[in-house]
Formats: structure tokens, sequence, C-alpha cells
């Protein structure tokens, strides 16, 4: 696969965007499962909810879990993409969100814990993801505000995010329930929207997979189905 038709130009490197990464069913199916994980491999936070699949990444090193068959489905389909150094690595770990509507996540950054490339799948409704760069202390927030840039991530998409855009820049979405599409967001072109449109947001469940650098030797095999 040619990936260069996918990056956003309009954004600092790098970028990419893949439409329609999954089918309609593979959406059903990745929903389905989401939905019918045993309770305890949710964790409930304040604003969502989240699974961790393949282990819990620590400083000291990430305790590996076994990943289910249908979830490597699509670790694999990831990895064929050779974004983790060249293919050299593999992803070894699927964070699990579930956004209701007018639920978002803070500006943040995902750290040194992992290989600095962050491959999202969306599924169930779109949403907007706005980065914005890491200024100093006493830089102005005006030039901030000018190093802000958005993506419509729409249902069934793959977003990537790496080199600078993961170190440099914090990502965050908004808590809304609708939103208006505009200039700031600099994929429009590869959607099949335009701007003015206005998308009521739905409950978004999305894949992030990722390689965590370092994990332990001890291996727990117990994993749910």
């Amino acid at each position: 696969m040619d990936l260069s038709q996918y990056e956003i130009s309009q954004a600092p490197p790098k970028i990419l965007y893949i439409p329609d990464f999954i089918t309609e069913f593979e959406e059903d199916y990745i929903i389905n499962k989401v939905n019918n994980a045993p309770k305890p491999k949710w964790t409930q936070l304040r604003n969502r909810r989240l699974q961790n699949w393949g282990g819990s990444p620590q400083p000291n090193g990430m305790i590996v879990e076994a990943i289910p068959q249908w979830l490597q489905v699509f670790i694999n389909k990831v990895n064929d993409l050779k974004l983790y150094d060249e293919g050299n690595l593999k992803a070894n770990h699927v964070l699990i969100n579930e956004y209701l509507p007018g639920q978002g996540i803070m500006p943040h950054v995902d750290g040194p814990l992992f290989y600095p490339a962050i491959l999202t799948i969306t599924c169930g409704s779109h949403t907007i993801l706005n980065f914005q760069k890491q200024m100093k202390d006493d830089e102005e927030a005006a030039l901030a505000e000018a190093n802000s840039v958005s993506f419509l991530l729409e249902r069934r998409s793959m977003v990537a995010v790496m080199g600078s855009m993961y170190t440099d820049y914090f990502h965050s979405i908004e808590e809304k329930v609708e939103d208006k599409l505009d200039h700031s967001v600099s994929n429009i072109n590869k959607t099949k929207f335009n701007i003015g449109d206005v998308l009521k947001r739905d409950t978004r469940i999305s894949l992030t997979i990722r390689h965590v650098l370092k994990t332990s030797k001890i291996k727990l095999n117990i994993f749910f189905k």
C-alpha cells in the first residue's frame, strides 16, 4: 500500500488518515465484542470508560497479557502497514475507549512508554481530534493557538500519529454532542463531508493500537475471549 496518498500535507509531520480502513461488518463485529467484554475488563473514569488489552503499560515494564484472537486480527491489519520502526516492531497493546455524546479527553501526550507511532481505529461515531503544540511557559497562548490543527475521524477510519505530531503536540477531544465542520479541519478533503456540515455524535468506540517499548519477562496467559 502506498501510504503517501493518506498523509495530511496541511498538518505538521506526520499524520496519516485512511478512511474506510475497516468494513461495516468489521465495525459491527468490534462494537459487539467490546460491549460484551467481561465487566472486569472495564475501567471507569470520570468522563469515559476504557479497556486495556495486552497488559497495563508501566514505566518499569508492561506485564504482557495474551490478546484474544478477535482483537489480534485488527492488530495484524495495523502491523501490515509497517509503521512501527518500518515493520521491525509489532503492536503489543490496545487501549479501547468508549465515548458517549458529550464526552471527550483533556489535552495530553502519550509519552515515552510507547514507540512514537499511534494508530487509532474509530467505530460507531465520528469525532474531532484536536492538536495543539506544546509551548514553553514564556510563550504566548496566541502562538499556541496558531499552531493548532484538527482532524475529522470518520466511522471505520484509521488515523496514525507519528513524528513531531506525537512528540511535540498535545491531542484532545472536546466534550460536545455535535460538531460543526470549519476550516480548522485539515483533512476535510479526504472525507465525505464539507465545511459547514453539522455532525451529531453517537457512542464512539476507539481502538488505539500501540507498541509498548518496555515489557516484563513475566507473561500472563489468562485472557478474556
